[in-house]
């Protein structure tokens, strides 16, 4: 049955799909067999036949259909956009550790001033505190925050560029501050 799926088919996946549906489709009408003598060959070959000529129609319209199906769009690579996501997750841990080892008192001050925009008076009103206190606090944590990252950012590489932006940022605030 292998052999006659295959050289009606030419495909040999077929040619078994041919051979197990001609085996299940004699399973089921076996009750319309006669039972006197006879090879069941010709009956078999016959299903068999039937089954090969459906699986190739099957086979053409499935191409047909997906020869009139538009291509899928390409995938754009996401590579960069991953490397990018992990190494700001690195930045993000390293100023979360730097932010950590200052006073609360400094740090609402410093992400108030420096992360939320806000100049020393808006930042004084926000805190309910002297705006002399706002500039005092804001140069004290970046002075530590400096040592503290200074402590755990390489000069250079990936760490190395959040200690810029981190003192960049710093720098323009204080600019825009005056």
């Amino acid at each position: 049955m292998y052999n006659h799926g295959l050289r009606l088919t030419g495909d040999w996946s077929l040619a078994e799909d041919v051979m197990s549906e001609t085996f299940l489709a004699a399973w089921r009408t076996r009750a319309s067999l006669h039972p006197e003598g006879g090879s069941l060959g010709p009956w078999l070959l016959g299903i068999a036949t039937h089954k090969a000529h459906n699986a190739t129609r099957r086979l053409r319209r499935q191409r047909l259909f997906l020869s009139r199906q538009p291509a899928p769009p390409a995938v754009t690579d996401f590579a960069e956009e991953s490397a990018g996501r992990i190494d700001d997750a690195r930045r993000l841990a390293v100023v979360r550790d730097a932010l950590s080892g200052l006073r609360s008192q400094d740090r609402d001050v410093l992400v108030l001033c420096v992360w939320s925009g806000l100049t020393y008076q808006e930042c004084a009103e926000a805190l309910g505190i002297p705006l002399g206190t706002v500039r005092s606090r804001l140069a004290r944590a970046r002075r530590r925050l400096d040592r503290l990252s200074a402590k755990n950012l390489e000069p250079h590489g990936p760490r190395g560029e959040v200690r810029k932006q981190a003192a960049f940022a710093a720098a323009r605030s204080q600019e825009e501050n005056r």
